[in-house]
């Protein structure tokens, strides 16, 4: 088939190029469009007049979280909404059957409250790369190519057309090539450097790129019932249990400090003012529990569990940060 990925050269398009290209004819839309190897042709964004009848659009373009702060608001909704908007409209006018949207859990719940995060959780996202993304969402679901749908921000089933539409929210995705905050981690591994934040005890879900590419392969070559899908591993994993598969995959002994807790959120408030490399924004995203439930998925795909365990992908990707 034809397929068309935005942002074709960011961490996930890239992957997604080398898993597709053999069994597909692969086309991308982004900012810049340098030769890639397995994509025939890369539009700008005010080319789309020009791309030749695609089957699937993948929708990955867009800002990724600033846990820095640095980026204006706007970017945001500029990017994350402005651009959804856009493929989304041109989408609904052409050929393409089927339109993959990479959101995030982000744009449920930036906290999770309970134990688990599900699909059904009426969405409260903060902050403007939430918003953004939660905003996205809503623009694709009001302008859903079907008479009945209905639909409110809170419901997770989009309903069958000609025309069918998946929402993924994947939580932090980790593999071969990311540069997020796994690859900060693992430079003060490195360095030989204790891990201070030992002290905070939490779970998160993680997401294997391996995961990513075989959700997205399904979507493709099956009939798969529209809707909103969280996308993440089966396990779930402290910080401190993460900083100790680091050092492993490094042949040395985690060192973990554990420094009482409320030093080290005076520590973040003081980075908040002086643009310390830890600050309040950082520190939430390192300790804070975030459990996120993969079960829709699983059940639309007719598995078990998902192919790849978290181990196993991050193993894999601090393999790639330590030949890196």
């Amino acid at each position: 088939m034809n397929i068309l990925i935005t942002g074709i050269h960011g961490f996930v398009g890239s992957n997604l190029v080398s898993a597709l290209k053999e069994q597909h004819t692969i086309f991308g839309l982004d900012i810049v469009t340098p030769q890639k190897e397995g994509v025939s042709q890369t539009f700008r964004w005010n080319e789309l007049d020009r791309i030749p009848p695609i089957d699937i659009v993948i929708h990955l373009a867009g800002k990724a979280h600033d846990t820095k702060k640095q980026t204006d608001a706007q970017a945001y909704f500029d990017i994350n909404t402005g651009l959804t908007k856009k493929i989304f409209d041109w989408f609904l006018t052409s050929f393409a059957f089927k339109f993959i949207f990479f959101s995030s859990v982000k744009a449920a719940a930036d906290k999770v409250e309970g134990e688990i995060l599900t699909e059904d959780v009426v969405p409260t996202p903060k902050g403007p790369y939430g918003e953004s993304k939660m905003l996205a969402e809503q623009y694709i679901l009001s302008h859903l190519p079907s008479s009945d749908s209905g639909l409110r921000n809170s419901v997770s089933v989009i309903p069958s057309s000609d025309k069918n539409i998946y929402i993924l929210r994947p939580c932090m995705i980790h593999g071969p090539g990311n540069k997020g905050n796994l690859n900060l981690l693992f430079k003060i591994q490195q360095k030989g450097l204790p891990w201070p934040l030992g002290a905070f005890e939490n779970k998160r879900s993680f997401c294997s790129i391996d995961n990513i590419l075989f959700v997205v392969q399904q979507l493709i070559e099956k009939d798969i019932e529209p809707g909103i899908y969280q996308v993440t591993d089966d396990e779930a994993l402290s910080t401190n249990e993460l900083i100790k598969l680091m050092a492993s995959s490094q042949s040395k002994k985690a060192r973990i400090w554990r420094i009482p807790a409320k030093f080290i959120k005076t520590i973040a408030r003081v980075g908040d003012s002086l643009h310390l490399p830890l600050n309040s924004e950082r520190l939430k995203k390192l300790t804070e529990s975030y459990l996120v439930s993969n079960q829709k998925i699983k059940n639309a795909l007719a598995i078990d569990k998902m192919p790849f365990t978290a181990t196993t992908g991050l193993q894999k990707t601090f393999e790639s940060f330590k030949k890196k």
